[in-house]
């Protein structure tokens, strides 16, 4: 038996060495290709905008012809998407960019680490933030002033206890429709 094995094993040999060797060349797996960046779009004249793009990015007129093309590219595009928005949604951004504006850096600073902050924050906790902002809203003017009053006069690390003091103090939710 073994006579017959003996031209084999040359060739099964070869095989098994020639596998292995093979193996780590099969096994490394090519490097993906290197990330191509987008081409930057063409540049966009002002005179190639159409009449409504024109209109909406009128603020921006003078500085048009100077900005990169992928910042003309993304502003061409919210363009585009300012004006599916109703009129009401319209005119709250406005209100919002007003007031961003009437800001001092200071205080554009502070709002950015606000919303950093709070988007750190777990989902639970923005949840419920969000909903302590909605109720807020909900308050009539005076009321809310009051409120903002009484927060402004607080020290600081009596602020944390004084929204804990204000929801014990509210009557417990309606359960009615729970079993």
């Amino acid at each position: 038996m073994i006579r017959f094995l003996r031209p084999i094993v040359p060739l099964l040999l070869a095989a098994l060495l020639g596998g292995i060797a093979a193996a780590p060349l099969h096994a490394q797996q090519m490097p993906p290709p290197p990330y191509r960046e987008m081409p930057p779009p063409p540049p966009r004249p002002w005179n190639s905008l159409d009449p409504a793009q024109r209109e909406i990015l009128a603020p921006l007129r003078k500085k048009w012809e100077s900005m990169p093309p992928r910042r003309q590219a993304h502003l061409i595009e919210r363009a585009g998407h300012w004006a599916t928005l109703p009129p009401a949604r319209r005119e709250e951004i406005r209100q919002h960019i007003i007031r961003w504006q009437q800001m001092t850096p200071e205080q554009r600073q502070l709002v950015r680490e606000h919303r950093r902050e709070f988007r750190q924050l777990p989902p639970e906790q923005r949840a419920k933030l969000h909903a302590a902002f909605e109720r807020f809203q909900k308050l009539p003017p005076e009321q809310r002033e009051k409120l903002i009053r009484e927060w402004r006069a607080l020290p600081p690390a009596e602020r944390l206890q004084w929204d804990e003091q204000r929801n014990h103090d509210r009557p417990p939710p309606d359960d009615s429709d729970q079993p």
